[in-house]
C-alpha cells in the first residue's frame, strides 16, 4: 500500500542525498561519474545465502542471470538498469535484483546493454531485444516473462516493447517501469518544476546525457522517447515514480498515453520518493513497500 507520511528514514535520507549526492555529482564528466559508480558497486551489499548468479552471454549481450529458492524456473525477467543510458551495471544491482526475482517468483536476466556515448541509439535497444530473443530461444515462455526497469532502462522497457510488437515478436506477459525517463526531449513541466525539489538528479546536466544516447537520432523517435510512440496492445504495465522527481510528468504522461489507448496500466506516484528509492530496500521500509506492490501487480496479472 502507498504510504501517506513517508518514514523517518526516508526523510534522512533525502537529506543525505541532498547534501551528499545532489551537490557532489553536479557537473561532473562522465569518466568522473563512471569511476563514482564503480567505487559504490564495492559498497554494495551481496544477496543473501541461496541467492544464485550466473553470468551468461544472452544474445552476444554480456549479463547477469539471478535466482532465488523462490525462483520458478518457468518464470522470467528480463530487467534493464539505469543510469542515463551512460552509466550502471548488473553488478551495481545484485542487491536489487534477488529482491525483484523473489517478488516475481522469477529468474532475472540483467542485462549489460552498450552504454552512450560511445554507443549511442540504437544500440542499448537492440541489446534488449536481443536478450529477450534469447530468452524466447531457451524457450522462455512469453505468458510467464516479463520486462522491467528503471530510469533510462524503465523508459528502454517501453521502447522495447514498441519495438517487439512493431517487429512482431512476442510481448511479454507485463511490465514494470520504475521512475521511468520516457522523453528524451525533455518537455515535461515536472523536468522545470522539480528541478529544485528533486533530492536527487540535477536538471541541468540531464541534456547532455539525453544528447549522449540520442546521438543523430530524432529525440521524438518512439524508440527514443516511447512517450512519443502509438502505446496500442502493449501488456499490462505498472509504473512507478515519486511526486517531487523532475522525471515525475514522464511517468504521469506515459500512464495517461498507455490508457487513451486502451492499455491496462497502473501509475502509482509515491510521495517525497527520491529517483528509483527501490535501490534503498536494505534500509528504507517505502521501498520495500514498493517491491511488494510490485509482487502483487505481478500475481493479479500472470498465473
Amino acid at each position: 500500500m502507498i504510504r501517506d507520511r513517508i518514514s523517518l528514514r526516508a526523510r534522512l535520507i533525502r537529506a543525505a542525498y541532498r547534501a551528499f549526492i545532489k551537490r557532489s555529482q553536479r557537473h561532473l564528466t562522465i569518466d568522473d561519474i563512471r569511476r563514482s559508480f564503480r567505487r559504490t558497486e564495492s559498497l554494495v551489499p551481496p544477496p543473501p545465502r541461496g541467492t544464485h548468479t550466473e553470468f551468461v552471454d544472452a544474445g552476444g549481450v554480456r549479463a547477469h542471470l539471478v535466482s532465488t529458492p523462490r525462483s520458478s524456473p518457468e518464470r522470467h525477467v528480463l530487467y534493464l538498469h539505469g543510469g542515463a543510458y551512460t552509466v550502471g551495471s548488473p553488478r551495481l544491482y545484485r542487491h536489487f535484483t534477488w529482491r525483484i526475482a523473489d517478488a516475481a517468483r522469477a529468474r532475472v536476466l540483467v542485462i549489460a546493454y552498450r552504454r552512450a556515448p560511445e554507443h549511442p541509439y540504437p544500440a542499448a535497444l537492440d541489446d534488449a531485444v536481443a536478450a529477450w530473443q534469447w530468452l524466447l530461444a531457451r524457450r522462455a515462455d512469453p505468458q510467464h516473462a516479463f520486462i522491467m526497469g528503471d530510469s533510462a532502462g524503465g523508459g528502454l522497457t517501453l521502447a522495447t516493447m514498441l519495438k517487439l510488437r512493431d517487429s512482431g515478436l512476442p510481448l511479454p506477459a507485463a511490465a514494470v517501469a520504475l521512475s521511468p525517463w520516457t522523453d528524451l526531449a525533455l518537455t515535461g513541466a515536472s523536468f522545470r518544476d522539480n528541478a529544485a525539489s528533486d533530492p536527487m538528479l540535477v536538471a541541468a546536466d540531464v541534456p547532455r546525457f539525453a544528447a549522449g544516447y540520442i546521438g543523430g537520432a530524432d529525440a521524438r523517435d518512439p524508440y527514443v522517447s516511447p512517450l512519443y510512440g502509438d502505446p496500442r496492445g502493449l501488456p499490462p504495465t505498472l509504473i512507478q515514480a515519486g511526486s517531487d522527481e523532475i522525471l515525475r510528468d514522464d511517468a504521469v504522461r506515459m500512464a495517461q498515453a498507455m490508457r487513451e489507448a486502451g492499455c491496462a496500466v497502473e501509475l502509482q506516484v509515491w510521495p517525497k520518493m527520491p529517483h528509483v528509492w527501490h535501490l534503498l530496500a536494505p534500509v528504507l521500509p517505502e521501498a520495500r513497500a514498493a517491491i511488494d506492490e510490485i509482487a502483487r501487480f505481478l500475481a493479479r496479472t500472470t498465473t
